[in-house]
């Protein structure tokens, strides 16, 4: 799902992942009325627009984004909200992006897709895959000289990973060590309008 930096600038919040996303330089929705438009609205559009944010944010469809929804609400292990952002950011593409090996998740995605990205010495294809602790993610040697990673080695040396993942700038590896620490992330967003969006 290619997001565009104008759904950021309506959304408040950039989504696409961009380095240079526009919403940077002009934090405030597109068109001729943008700087005076004035945040706000009904119950259901504040709900409609946190369930946008994190759905852009992560390229999911709205199916796609519902499921994740449902399981989370499902579960009784932890909160809805801990349950739901922590499967998003367990997710293949994510953790490629995570470690530094996509300038966007979209980028990512489209390595996982392509063959380019191997998990415990196999080739997994499958964005969404949910990875667990102890996996260990590497960019397949055959696609290392493929230009699609030519500036990587540069770019990652002045990376850094998350806490919960490790990463060995020098072999392109990647290891899941913990849980994802989404505590910080949930601030991010309004996990309750989220749920109840989907819960009408």
């Amino acid at each position: 799902m290619r997001v565009t930096c104008k759904k950021c600038r309506r959304l408040g919040v950039s989504v696409c992942g961009r380095e240079k996303c526009a919403f940077k330089r002009k934090p405030y929705p597109p068109g001729e009325h943008g700087k005076s438009f004035r945040r706000g609205g009904s119950e259901y559009g504040l709900q409609l627009k946190e369930k946008q944010k994190v759905k852009f944010l992560y390229g999911l469809r709205e199916r796609q984004f519902k499921n994740y929804v449902s399981a989370s609400v499902s579960q009784h292990k932890i909160p809805a909200g801990e349950a739901l952002v922590s499967s998003l950011e367990s997710r293949l593409d994510n953790i490629v992006y995570k470690l530094g090996f996509a300038p966007t998740r979209a980028a990512a995605r489209q390595m996982v897709s392509h063959g380019h990205v191997w998990v415990g010495g196999k080739r997994l294809n499958i964005p969404s895959t949910k990875l667990k602790v102890g996996d260990i993610i590497e960019i397949r040697a055959g696609s290392r000289q493929k230009g699609l990673f030519a500036n990587l080695e540069l770019t990652i040396k002045k990376y850094n990973q998350p806490k919960w993942l490790e990463l060995n700038k020098s072999e392109f590896k990647g290891k899941v060590i913990s849980r994802p620490q989404v505590s910080e992330l949930i601030k991010n967003y309004n996990i309750n309008a989220i749920v109840e969006y989907y819960s009408r």
